[in-house]
Order: C-alpha cells, then structure tokens, then sequence
C-alpha cells in the first residue's frame, strides 16, 4: 500500500512584487515558477523552493 503524498506548500508570504529580473520579491521564485507551481509535482515544487533559497542567498548572504 502507497500513502498518498502531501502536496509541498507554496512559499508565497504575500509579498507579491518583481524585481527587475521577474523574480518574487517576497518568495525569490520567478514569474514562470509562480505562474507554473499548480501544475508542478512535489519534486519540481522542491527544486524551485531550493533555487528560491539560492536567489535569497545570493542577494543577502545566509540569513540563519
């Protein structure tokens, strides 16, 4: 028997603005990755979160 697997939780914190570059102001996603997540699987939504990490990283340094 499988169990069904949660969905992965979108990042938005509704600070909904782009940068200059389409990307999230507030979730570090881009444009494209926003307008796709309801149609990804968990492994993508995970991929994007990660590359969300990145940006907010490379922009800010490590914040933990």
């Amino acid at each position: 028997m499988t169990l069904k697997e949660k969905p992965v939780a979108s990042p938005c914190v509704s600070v909904c603005a782009l940068d200059d570059q389409d990307i999230c102001t507030g979730c570090y996603r881009s444009l494209q990755e926003i307008g796709d997540w309801s149609e990804m699987n968990n492994e993508r939504k995970r991929e994007v979160i990660i590359l969300a990490n990145q940006r907010c990283r490379s922009r800010y340094g490590d914040l933990g």
